[in-house]
């Protein structure tokens, strides 16, 4: 973790941060025996995190209900000295609002978060949905506020989400994404766009650009999620009867190329334990410098693998090799009939 090209990043302007952080989504499962809860192995994985290297830390209101925000605030309390960037997110709780972007509804959220995560500011709030009510009614009071908050320093940046469809989304549907997301982008002038990235994500077209050029561009910062496809790319949802999130049964015909590929790449670059996790961690780490890749993690364990995985920076030539295993891997969810209407995990 003391290679170069994982010294802190300007995300943006006022987030200086480790590029590999951490996606906070726990789940509070029960204990069996006095064991101990998913939400304490989850809490003792985020010591670990902190313990190697990691500052930015990324969850949502809507993740249990605030649960994930609390456990990252148990952190807190305990460590006052720590110095993180928080990232949450609204737009998914109505609770009793009109809507989710309606009135003060956005103000009362980020009030909950920060107490919630027992800080006093966040460093990135994204708004996480496109829906702004009937014709956008409420799109204008969502940004004046967004705005407002920065302004008078609630929050460091604001974030929004980036173009969003569907496994298996016709080129009409991401055109589609894509220009909303487009219309959205000027409105709103975020500072960060939060976007799911993996080698199944299509590659979306930005005024002729894709989303690395485009946000440099615009000297906007991008947060990944999933790069691991919940582990399908690290190899270990290939083999379950149960599909990986995100698919159904049907998909099941075609898990068979997509190990086929992965196999390929232990091929090319070696089969010790890690690699492939290593080359769909680089291969989001390296899009670009203003990048921060954002992992989930249920204890020490996969931290530890993560954060121990990633090695030295792969090659250009490395890089073509990946990204041709991985144009082939967005190639078998091209066809029609193979893939449900779910949504593509974030």
């Amino acid at each position: 973790m003391t290679a170069d090209d994982l010294a802190a990043r300007h995300l943006c302007p006022g987030i200086l941060t480790h590029p590999l952080g951490l996606h906070c989504n726990v789940v509070a499962d029960g204990a069996s025996a006095g064991g101990p809860t998913g939400t304490d192995r989850f809490l003792a994985g985020l010591h670990r995190a902190v313990a190697q290297g990691a500052t930015f830390v990324d969850t949502s209101d809507s993740y249990g209900n605030g649960h994930s925000e609390r456990v990252i605030g148990r952190l807190l309390r305990t460590r006052p000295d720590l110095r993180l960037h928080l990232s949450s997110k609204v737009g998914q709780v109505r609770g009793s609002a009109e809507h989710p972007y309606a009135g003060r509804h956005i103000h009362h959220q980020l009030e909950q978060s920060l107490d919630n995560l027992y800080a006093e500011q966040l460093h990135l709030y994204t708004l996480d949905s496109f829906d702004f009510g009937p014709g956008d009614r409420y799109l204008g009071n969502a940004i004046e506020t967004m705005h407002t908050l920065r302004d008078v320093e609630s929050i460091k940046a604001i974030g929004m989400r980036g173009p969003f469809a569907r496994y298996g989304a016709s080129p009409e549907e991401w055109a589609a994404q894509a220009d909303r997301f487009l219309h959205l982008f000027r409105l709103i002038k975020p500072d960060v766009v939060w976007a799911t990235f993996n080698a199944f994500t299509p590659v979306v077209s930005l005024d002729g650009e894709d989303l690395f050029t485009f946000t440099a561009r615009h000297g906007v910062g991008l947060v990944l999620g999933s790069p691991l496809a919940h582990g399908m790319l690290a190899g270990k949802a290939i083999s379950r009867t149960a599909p990986s999130p995100g698919f159904t049964a049907t998909a099941q015909p075609f898990m068979g190329r997509i190990e086929e590929d992965l196999h390929s790449l232990r091929v090319a670059f070696g089969d010790a334990p890690g690699t492939l996790m290593r080359l769909a961690l680089r291969s989001s780490l390296q899009r670009g410098e203003q990048c921060v890749v954002v992992v989930g993690f249920t204890d020490e364990g996969q931290i530890d693998e993560t954060y121990g995985c990633l090695g030295r920076p792969l090659t250009p030539l490395e890089l073509s090799v990946v990204d041709g295993v991985y144009a082939s891997l967005r190639a078998h969810l091209e066809g029609p009939g193979e893939l449900s209407g779910q949504a593509i995990p974030g």
